[in-house]
């Protein structure tokens, strides 16, 4: 008995029909029909019962199906495992991140991934300053724009755009007047990154308005630790939307100048150049330009 037959046999149940079964593997329709004559020929017992509209199996078709389609179902994971393998799915992946993308972006796909391919394991570690991932022994390194790039031999992708905002608590600003004009930020406790040199805004009538830092009342590359901060009515804070959407939907922060614009956090991948890219680097970064993309955060 041909074993591919069987399998053949078992995906066109599966999938309810011949015509349903050849488009899903792209094999030709009488290619399935003969696999499973050739199936029932050898069995001396007809398998399936065919009319114009439907198709059902037989008793003897039931007992072999029953029997077989878990079998080839293991089969066929265990086969995509190992290819998984092959491909150079597993093993550790190592990350260094910033902490605000890490936990709003990355920590999804690694999720995915590990979801996926049962042998890989995810070093996902959160960095406050600029990696080298040549140095820190890290498959894939990210970096914001305002760190400056590590000087080594690397491969830098942008690979997210990231929508930042400003925040303040209600509390906060029962207390002071909410700003109506970039400017207006200069009389206000600001809550800012280490890595913050000024603030920038396109205002809607298309003009630059920038707003320094010097005066600031809290400054951390934590981004956790600024929310804390804005959260506690301590300032106005500048983070990105999606680090600032939860506190904004609780009622704890509110979201401030609207219409004006702050420069896009921009996110860099930098990867070793000194070799192949390895299949679990290459099918992270697919997977995150899938979500950016999904954002509009390209």
């Amino acid at each position: 008995m041909s074993w591919d037959d069987c399998d053949l046999f078992c995906r066109v149940v599966e999938y309810g029909g011949f015509s349903a079964a050849a488009r899903a593997l792209e094999r030709p329709k009488s290619s399935l029909s003969a696999a499973v004559m050739r199936l029932e020929a050898t069995l001396e017992a007809r398998l399936l019962e065919r009319t114009t509209r439907r198709l059902h199996m037989t008793e003897a078709g039931e007992a072999l199906y029953h029997d077989m389609q878990p079998l080839f179902a293991e089969l066929r994971h265990s086969y995509l495992e190992s290819l998984a393998l092959r491909r150079g799915i597993s093993g550790t992946l190592r990350i260094g991140s910033p902490y605000e993308f890490a936990a709003h972006h990355l920590a999804a796909v690694a999720c995915t991934m590990m979801a996926s391919y049962r042998q890989l394991r995810v070093q996902l570690d959160v960095q406050h300053e600029s990696v080298d991932p040549l140095s820190q022994g890290y498959d894939i390194a990210f970096a914001m724009l305002e760190a400056p790039l590590p000087a080594s031999t690397i491969v830098v992708r942008r690979v997210f755009s990231l929508e930042r905002r400003l925040f303040a608590s209600p509390e906060f600003l029962a207390l002071a007047r909410e700003p109506e004009h970039p400017r207006q930020l200069a009389q206000l406790p600001l809550i800012v990154s280490t890595h913050d040199t000024e603030w920038r805004f396109k205002c809607p009538d298309g003009s630059v308005e920038r707003v320094g830092l010097q005066s600031s009342r809290l400054s951390s590359s934590n981004a956790d630790v600024r929310l804390q901060a804005a959260i506690a009515g301590l300032g106005v804070m500048r983070v990105t939307g999606t680090f600032g959407q939860a506190a904004v939907q609780s009622g704890r922060l509110r979201q401030l100048l609207g219409s004006y614009v702050c420069d896009p956090l921009r996110v860099y991948a930098l990867l070793p150049a000194k070799r192949l890219m390895p299949e679990k680097v290459r099918l992270f970064l697919e997977l995150l330009n899938e979500q950016a993309a999904a954002l509009g955060a390209a």
